[in-house]
């Protein structure tokens, strides 16, 4: 028996953000519709590493396929010349159970959770939004940025990060791809000015406060996504419409998991799913001055689906490794 390997510059030449948003869209809207199996993300914490590992699995019903991710956050690899996030995808047959192809989840990782905020944003971000503001500027940053641009017509970024060098980085990686103004600043709450902010730090104390986002801001907030994690004053969700990717997760591992926690905001005060907002269920944006935020932890149909789209991309082009299992 045979199985694929696709290294990074594998995933790398066949998956594009355009493609992704189109198959994490789809994703979405099925998990709205309760045609997904998928078990909340599982976590092994390395105290001593400060790091831990994720395993994510989910079965998605109406397209018939099936995976596992594994990955790690470890926030101190940065120093050690190495990716914070790295990660393994498996798809699987569902007739079988045999694995099928394995891949390079790293890239993966990045591409489709980029995806997941610009399609939160299309639903419930304004659609004359045209200035972004962006709390870190490390590859997250970079993907939420790619996957905006594919929905807005954006003239303006401001990005600040602590270390302003890592700004500079930034706008230099995206200045071909992107054609409008960039402004770095070590400002917060300059940056906060924006009509779309995107927050894409490890942080366990909040970095954003709730008197500097005005009317009609949407908020993709990504950072937070495991256990004491958060981002945003947690005075910004008593004023927000908030959409999680996923209820269960993100009550234990999202930007809600503290002030749930603390009883700044209770489980009644979360909007709903974007799932449901895709699929029609509930209306995302009603009003131009509603404060909107989505609360992205990054789910396995995420990556399923985007592995399929890749695993199918590389077969149609003769692409990869084959292996022999036995």
């Amino acid at each position: 028996m045979e199985i694929l390997w696709l290294a990074q510059k594998d995933v790398k030449c066949v998956l594009d953000m355009a493609s992704a948003m189109d198959v994490v869209e789809k994703a979405f809207k099925q998990h709205g519709l309760k045609k997904v199996q998928m078990p909340p993300k599982t976590y092994l914490y390395f105290e001593k590493h400060n790091g831990d590992l994720r395993t994510m699995p989910a079965f998605l019903e109406e397209q018939d396929i099936t995976g596992v991710k594994i990955v790690n956050v470890h926030p101190d690899n940065f120093g050690k010349g190495l990716p914070t996030v790295m990660a393994v995808m498996v798809l699987n047959s569902t007739s079988t159970g045999a694995p099928l192809v394995v891949m390079d989840g790293t890239y993966l990782t990045g591409i489709r959770t980029g995806a997941a905020g610009g399609v939160a944003a299309k639903y419930l971000a304004r659609k004359d939004s045209k200035v972004v503001g962006m709390v870190g500027s490390g590859s997250q940053a970079r993907t939420q940025l790619l996957a905006l641009a594919q929905v807005f017509d954006i003239e303006q970024v401001k990005v600040t990060n602590r270390n302003i060098k890592g700004c500079e980085e930034f706008v230099k990686a995206m200045e071909s791809y992107v054609k409008f103004e960039m402004l770095i600043t070590p400002s917060v709450e300059e940056v906060c000015d924006c009509d779309i902010l995107v927050t894409t730090t490890p942080v366990r104390s909040p970095l954003v406060r709730s008197e500097w986002i005005k009317p009609g801001t949407h908020i993709n907030a990504i950072g937070a996504d495991a256990m004491g994690k958060e981002e945003l004053d947690p005075q910004i969700l008593t004023r927000a419409k908030i959409v999680v990717d996923d209820i269960v997760q993100a009550s234990h591992s999202g930007e809600v998991n503290m002030p749930l926690s603390t009883g700044v905001i209770s489980s009644g005060d979360i909007y709903g799913e974007l799932g449901e907002v895709v699929a029609g269920i509930k209306p995302g944006r009603t009003g131009k001055d509603e404060i909107t935020v989505f609360d992205s932890t990054g789910l396995a149909i995420q990556d399923v689906a985007t592995a399929n789209l890749v695993y199918g991309k590389a077969v149609e082009r003769g692409i990869g490794r084959k292996l022999n299992m036995f």
